[in-house]
């Protein structure tokens, strides 16, 4: 990973990874020494990550937040009443809230980033609530974009949410003090 950012001459990179539970940190390891690695080669790249919630494990986020991202990204995904259904069953709203309110209580420094979808069946008032959620953790982004139904095997997409309604979103969380909220149709994660 390290070699290709130094050689295509990347001034920013968005590192995931499917989740590791199988992994005892969960994958923590893998994600600070590839943060190493790339600031080794390429001094200037910024670094941004989408990790896991590590089922919960502080030290595995320890492990990552000390190698220094630019930005931490974990995803609520969905609204808290639609977690059960949406999310896989190791996943667990509270846990993501936690995984982000740890973020920032250790490093302050380090901007934390979180995204979720609209068109799963939520009401405006649960949008409005999880907009509010991510701002007590102190979250500095925030990215709101329609779910799409990416194979007939997947959930159907409820409702297509109109264009306005995600400049209602966009402006209640920048009103709420995010630094950035990033809300359209077609806006995603990383």
């Amino acid at each position: 990973m390290a070699q290709a950012v130094r050689e295509l001459n990347l001034d920013y990179v968005v590192i995931t990874s499917v989740t590791r539970d199988d992994l005892p940190d969960g994958g923590a390891e893998i994600f600070a020494e590839t943060i190493k690695e790339i600031k080794q080669l390429s001094h200037g790249t910024k670094i941004e990550l989408l990790i896991p919630d590590f089922l919960g494990d502080f030290n595995a986020l320890k492990k990552v937040l000390y190698a220094q991202p630019f930005i931490l990204g974990h995803n609520l995904e969905t609204v808290a009443r639609l977690t059960p259904i949406i999310r896989d069953q190791r996943a667990n709203y509270n846990t993501s809230l936690e995984l982000l309110r740890n973020s920032k209580e250790l490093y302050p420094n380090i901007k934390t980033k979180s995204g979720f979808m609209v068109g799963l069946g939520e009401i405006e008032e649960e949008i409005f609530a999880t907009l509010r959620d991510l701002k007590n953790v102190e979250v500095d982004i925030v990215t709101i974009g329609q779910y799409l139904q990416p194979t007939k095997n997947n959930l159907p997409v409820q409702e297509y949410i109109r264009p306005e309604k995600f400049d209602t979103f966009q402006k209640y969380g920048l009103d709420l003090g995010f630094s950035s909220v990033l809300a359209g149709p077609l806006v995603r994660t990383a």
